[in-house]
C-alpha cells in the first residue's frame, strides 16, 4: 500500500506541480478559513476574509472583541454565516480560556493529545481539525475529505464506505510521518478531482487511469 500510494502521489505531482496550498498569511488565518470553508467553496471563504481584512478584523482579539452579528455580517458570503460566527467565537474563546490565546501553545503539545482537544471545540469536526493541525500547525495529521474518499475508492484502495478515521489511519500508517508530505498530497488530490475526478469523471488522459478500477470499468 505504501508504495502504492507514493506512485499516485509522484503522479499527481509530476502532472499538476507543486500546490502551495494553504493561501494564507498566518496560521491563524489558516484557521479562520478552514472553519469557513465548511459546506462551501473556497471562492467564498476568500471573499469573507477580504471583508475581514478590509476592516482590520483578522486577529485574534479583534474577532474575540468583535459582535457576533457583525461578525456574522462580514462573513455572509462564506454560507451558514450566523452558525459560522458562532463556531469562530467558540474556537476563539477556548483558545484563550486554554492556551491564553496562543496557537503556538496549541500546537506545541503531542499530536494525539492535541487533536483529541481541539476536536472537544463545538463545530470543530475530523477535517477541519486535521487541516488546522496540519496548515496552521504543520503537525503531521493527514486531511480527508470528499474528494479523498471519491478518489481512493475508484481507485479501489479505500470501501466507498469507509469511514473518516479509516480514511486517515490509511494514509497515516502508510506514508512516512512528514507535514510537507501529506500537505502537497491533500492538495494535489483536490486539484486532481476539480479537474480530472468530478462527480462525472473526465477519464479519457487521465494520468491514474492505468491503475484506476473505476477507469477501467
Amino acid at each position: 500500500m505504501k508504495n502504492q500510494l507514493l506512485e499516485i502521489f509522484d503522479t499527481l505531482l509530476d502532472t499538476y506541480g507543486e500546490r502551495f496550498w494553504w493561501p494564507a498569511e498566518t496560521p491563524f488565518e489558516v484557521c479562520v478559513g478552514a472553519i469557513l470553508t465548511q459546506n462551501t467553496n473556497w471562492g467564498n471563504v476568500e471573499k469573507a476574509i477580504a471583508n475581514l481584512k478590509r476592516e482590520g478584523l483578522l486577529s485574534l482579539q479583534s474577532l474575540r472583541d468583535v459582535a457576533t452579528e457583525r461578525l456574522a455580517e462580514l462573513i455572509r458570503p462564506a454560507g451558514y454565516f450566523n452558525v459560522k460566527s458562532v463556531r469562530l467565537k467558540d474556537f476563539i474563546a477556548w483558545l484563550f480560556a486554554r492556551y491564553g490565546g496562543s496557537l503556538d501553545a496549541l500546537f506545541a503539545g503531542d499530536l494525539a493529545a492535541v487533536r483529541e482537544t481541539l476536536l472537544q471545540v463545538r463545530g470543530i469536526g475530523p477535517e477541519t481539525c486535521d487541516s488546522i493541525l496540519l496548515y496552521a500547525g504543520h503537525k503531521p495529521s493527514f486531511v480527508v475529505d470528499a474528494y479523498t474518499k471519491r478518489l481512493f475508492s475508484r481507485l479501489d484502495l479505500i470501501s466507498p464506505t469507509a469511514s473518516y478515521d479509516q480514511v486517515r489511519d490509511l494514509f497515516m500508517a502508510s506514508l512516512p510521518n512528514d507535514a510537507p508530505l501529506y500537505n502537497e498530497y491533500h492538495a494535489l488530490i483536490v486539484e486532481h478531482c476539480k479537474q480530472r475526478c468530478r462527480t462525472r469523471p473526465l477519464c479519457g488522459g487521465c494520468p491514474l487511469s492505468p491503475c484506476c478500477e473505476f477507469s477501467r470499468s
